[in-house]
């Protein structure tokens, strides 16, 4: 991809609302949100050279520069502060979703970007720990502590999770 406005703006209008979905359900704040959306098109415009296809799909090397951006966040205080426990485990439509380029997202709504019906298809306790550590911010010793497990047990139940979902995701 040639880096000029068109293609910036391509990026923009094909990728921004479904990572203003991640960031706002992160930083669980709307200003925020929209800062770090600039901030993260930043990132991913200087660093474009550094996106290597053969590791995988473009969504989602941006992805995980959207989430580790909202996740610093979080940790250096610039957020709202973390949902309680309780909160977060919630396995509701309203805390349980991900993104799924086939759907059509508006930018003003982000809550409904996706993914909610793959990550109801996992095991409550692996869907508990997909929250948790992808969308709450939470580390795997956090978490860990956060459920009462050991710390091996959630590193295999996440592991098992990301291998479940991308199983899904390649039908």
């Amino acid at each position: 991809m040639q880096r000029n406005e068109q293609a910036f703006q391509w990026l923009y209008e094909n990728y921004s609302a479904a990572l203003y979905g991640v960031l706002l359900k992160v930083v669980r704040e709307e200003e925020q949100a929209q800062d770090l959306l600039q901030e993260v098109f930043v990132k991913i415009w200087n660093n474009l050279t550094s996106y290597d296809p053969q590791k995988g799909r473009l969504f989602t090397w941006m992805l995980n520069i959207t989430r580790n951006t909202a996740i610093d966040s979080v940790r250096a205080g610039k957020a709202m502060s973390r949902p309680s426990t309780a909160q977060t485990l919630s396995t509701s439509d309203e805390s349980t979703f991900l993104i799924d380029k086939q759907y059509s997202v508006a930018p003003e709504n982000p809550d409904h970007i996706g993914l909610q019906d793959v990550v109801g298809r996992l095991r409550p306790e692996r869907r508990e720990l997909i929250n948790l550590v992808y969308f709450g911010g939470y580390t795997h010793e956090e978490a860990a502590e956060a459920l009462s497990l050991p710390l091996g047990t959630v590193k295999t139940r996440i592991r098992s999770a990301l291998q479940e979902l991308k199983s899904l995701f390649s039908r």
